[in-house]
């Protein structure tokens, strides 16, 4: 561990430490909050019975599994309004139109068309990973070197080799980035979905504890989905760096 991460850690474990003082020195009793040593113990019951674990792959399938439908489904209207100044023109007025809709809204169309389980939760999390992958991809695309496209037109290549071999690889470390901020809205809206309705996966987690009054295991969840996503950011950082280097950094105005 580096100095700087250790004066990073510093802050938040004398929080902790001191609320689980306050906590003991008060016997404190509530619904809602638990002293961090309970916490933890209950954390390590969840693992120890399994039912973190099979709540934690329902969710990451579902996360997932929604991420890669909508960066596809992204990154090709992304790279086509990109190319095609007409068609960016036409699709603008209905892509700002659906964009703000949040995705938790269509809970509702989507639990009477698919129903309960994995298929809703994924619908749900692929319309909101789209947006940030179109955006930023179509952002990629438009701000592409235009002597590339030049050699491109000077070498006849067909559309889709023209994709393959000059856009993608030009526009592909600020499409990473979006793919990065794709992917910690896939976790956040697939435990937001489970949260509200669909009953599976780390969301229903926290509300089957609270639900038993047991505010030491809910805020074990909760910890155990940041411990997910901070360490889901961190090896997408790692890949950026490694696969980009200094045009990933860039690329992710740092």
């Amino acid at each position: 561990m580096t100095a700087g991460s250790a004066k990073a850690l510093a802050l938040p474990l004398a929080v902790l430490a001191a609320f689980e003082l306050g906590a003991r020195a008060t016997h404190l009793q509530s619904d809602s909050l638990a002293p961090p040593s309970d916490i933890v113990m209950a954390l390590f019951g969840a693992f120890a019975d399994l039912s973190i674990l099979a709540a934690t792959r329902d969710t990451l399938f579902s996360a997932f599994a929604g991420l890669a439908i909508g960066t596809i489904i992204g990154l090709a209207f992304g790279i086509a309004f990109g190319i095609s100044d007409t068609l960016n023109r036409l699709m603008e007025v209905t892509v700002e139109a659906i964009r703000p809709i949040p995705s938790i809204a269509l809970l509702p169309i989507a639990l009477i068309a698919l129903g309960f389980g994995y298929r809703m939760e994924i619908v749900i999390v692929a319309f909101a990973c789209v947006w940030p992958i179109l955006i930023l991809s179509r952002a990629a695309v438009r701000s592409i070197e235009p002597r590339l496209m030049e050699v491109a037109r000077a070498l006849r290549l067909p559309p889709a080799q023209r994709v393959w071999k000059i856009i993608i690889p030009a526009a592909l470390p600020r499409i990473f980035v979006a793919f990065r901020l794709s992917a910690g809205i896939a976790l956040i809206v697939a435990v937001t979905v489970e949260i509200a309705i669909n009953p599976l996966g780390l969301g229903a987690g926290i509300m089957l504890a609270q639900q038993a009054l047991r505010p030491d295991l809910m805020l074990a969840y909760l910890v155990w989905i940041g411990a997910i996503g901070y360490a889901l950011n961190v090896l997408l950082v790692v890949a950026q760096n490694r696969l980009f280097g200094r045009a990933a950094v860039s690329g992710d105005g740092r």
